[in-house]
């Protein structure tokens, strides 16, 4: 006969003894073998990546005093509808005026706490900055996708599924090479920016957030 005893994940079988020619009973023979254990991966999100400062709030230049922070009207609600159907928002923001001397990173995370505060509570899940200086840039400031692919690395981002919107062809650029779908709100006049490539050319955040949720599901 036989008898199969599961022990964690490896199995263990005997093989009784038979009688054999003549009544001589059959050597037992012990078998133990692994069973493979098949852990599912958790499901990646969806995002949609964003650029601060000309985008969700007032691009006055270098910003760094929190009292001139100033959002752009229906940024919020915005926000709100993209968190209800399920997409994490993240924010990211090249700052080279950290490289440049006109603020400290101190000032920069004093403008932030206070753009943070104005936004409300739970509807940006993270912020990812680039102080790096135009002329040493690493991957990570836009146009590099290095701060969109440390955001799926870090948060189990499915790129593929997700969108980055932006005010200039550096935000849509840095969208393109990470592998995600791309907006850009409507270049000021004479400015240059390329719209080759964008999913959508929108009048302003609330539009593009619009156009997300009409276009994809999260």
């Amino acid at each position: 006969g036989e008898n199969c005893k599961l022990v964690g994940a490896k199995c263990k079988m005997q093989i009784a003894g038979a009688a054999g020619l003549r009544g001589v009973p059959l050597p037992i023979f012990n078998f133990q073998f692994s069973i493979p254990t098949l852990q599912l991966a958790p499901p990646l999100h969806s995002a949609v990546f964003l650029d601060r400062d000309g985008t969700l709030m007032e691009d006055t230049g270098y910003v760094s005093r929190p009292e001139d922070v100033r959002l752009f009207p229906g940024v919020p609600e915005a926000l709100a509808s993209l968190k209800a159907r399920g997409y994490l928002t993240v924010v990211v923001t090249n700052q080279s005026g950290i490289a440049r001397g006109y603020f400290s990173p101190p000032e920069y995370a004093a403008v932030h706490a206070r753009f943070l505060e104005l936004i409300g509570p739970g509807l940006i899940d993270a912020t990812y900055m680039c102080p790096d200086h135009p002329d040493t840039a690493t991957d990570r400031r836009k146009p590099g996708p290095g701060m969109l692919l440390d955001g799926a690395r870090d948060l189990g981002i499915d790129l593929a599924r997700s969108w980055m919107i932006g005010d200039h062809a550096s935000d849509l650029q840095a969208g393109l090479r990470a592998g995600a779908r791309a907006i850009l709100l409507l270049p000021a006049e004479g400015s240059g920016d390329d719209p080759t490539g964008a999913a959508f050319v929108a009048k302003d955040f609330a539009s593009a957030a619009e156009f997300i949720l009409k276009t994809a599901d999260a």
